[in-house]
């Protein structure tokens, strides 16, 4: 997972056996399936704030290329293991690749971003996509920001909030939208907001 303040970093740091043994093996597949039918095979997908390594090591097992970062050096090493390939340590911050991927995989990743820092995180992904490429994300559904018990930080989106800030990022265009239950191990007990947009080839 990725955080934008020391102590989210130190949380995911202190944190990141327990987190990633909890969440290895929840089932995406659903997901994957949506994300992927809009990929060609063996596309370049860019796993952003990568966690455990469960979905790149999901998406290489189907056959695709994948560079995965996160923001914890102990999140990223237990992604290296998991996936048996290198993860390197990346806030969205920092990000500056230029159209290199096929696909940006943003999965309930940027929901410790603060919402002023927001427009320019999206809009280093989107100059991360090729032409046409798309990119996931994943938001708890709601609006504004709040700092968990944790110390966490984390904001949240409704459809509407989502497609407002994708307006000030030219470019780029909605393939779809939908909603998720709760997901097990999460504290997060809000519907979780999937979108899913397509960088256009102007």
């Amino acid at each position: 997972m990725q955080s934008p303040s020391v102590s989210q970093f130190d949380y995911y740091e202190t944190h990141a056996d327990e987190y990633c043994r909890s969440t290895v093996f929840l089932d995406m597949s659903s997901v994957y399936e949506r994300f992927l039918n809009e990929l060609v095979p063996g596309a370049h997908i860019l796993d952003a704030g990568c966690g455990s390594g469960r979905d790149s090591n999901a998406f290489l097992q189907r056959g695709y290329f994948v560079t995965a970062f996160d923001g914890s050096p102990q999140m990223a090493a237990f992604a290296s293991i998991y996936t048996g390939q290198k993860c390197s340590v990346l806030r969205f911050q920092e990000i500056q690749f230029h159209q290199e991927f096929d696909g940006v995989w943003a999965c309930a990743s940027l929901l410790h971003v603060p919402k002023c820092e927001m427009e320019d995180v999206l809009g280093r992904f989107v100059t991360a996509l090729k032409p046409g490429g798309i990119m996931y994300v994943f938001f708890i559904e709601g609006e504004g920001e709040r700092i968990s018990a944790d110390g966490r930080l984390y904001n949240s989106y409704t459809a509407e909030s989502l497609m407002d800030l994708l307006g000030e990022i030219s470019a780029v265009r909605e393939v779809a939208c939908w909603k998720s239950d709760e997901i097990p191990s999460s504290p997060q007990r809000a519907p979780w907001l999937n979108f899913i947009f397509k960088k256009t080839t102007r």
